[in-house]
């Protein structure tokens, strides 16, 4: 008579970690979290390693807790992990006062945000998927010209 167990939110092949209340805004902080999405685990610490923002040190030790749990948790192979989801999230904001001439005063807002990274096992013989370069619309023009050659050329050979 009790409760069916819940089904399970994630995947067999993924892992996840999570950090709330990483001093800094979710501005600052989604710039680190795009800089890692779809790269693989070791590229993307390497990147945050390099990093020259204060909460990329937050960020790495987040992605390595992922990791972690993706190998001590979930038996999943290290070297074949990348990072599927990297999402931020706004939390609370601690307010301040900044007293100012004249008797007066400004707030100052102290913001604080959250992260979660998902990390997922690629298959065996799974490829990462290319991402296009952004100013790839010339590259795609040349491309274009260059296949409405080659078609050109097999219709006369032919």
């Amino acid at each position: 008579m009790s409760k069916k167990a819940k089904a399970p939110r994630r995947k067999e092949n993924e892992a996840i970690a999570k950090a709330r209340y990483i001093k800094g805004g979710e501005r600052k902080l989604n710039l680190l979290a795009q800089l890692i999405r779809g790269k693989t685990a070791q590229q993307a610490l390497i990147a945050l390693e390099f990093s020259q923002r204060r909460v990329a040190r937050e960020v790495r030790k987040v992605l390595e807790a992922a990791i972690a749990n993706a190998e001590n948790n979930h038996n999943l192979d290290v070297d074949r992990l990348f990072v599927k989801e990297a999402t931020v999230g706004k939390t609370l904001v601690m307010g301040r006062f900044h007293t100012r001439g004249r008797g007066r005063s400004a707030p100052i807002e102290k913001p604080f945000s959250n992260i979660t990274i998902i990390v997922q096992e690629r298959a065996a013989g799974e490829e990462p998927k290319k991402q296009k370069a952004k100013g790839s619309k010339d590259a795609a023009k040349k491309s274009g010209k260059k296949a409405a050659a080659a078609k050109a050329e097999d219709n006369k050979a032919a």
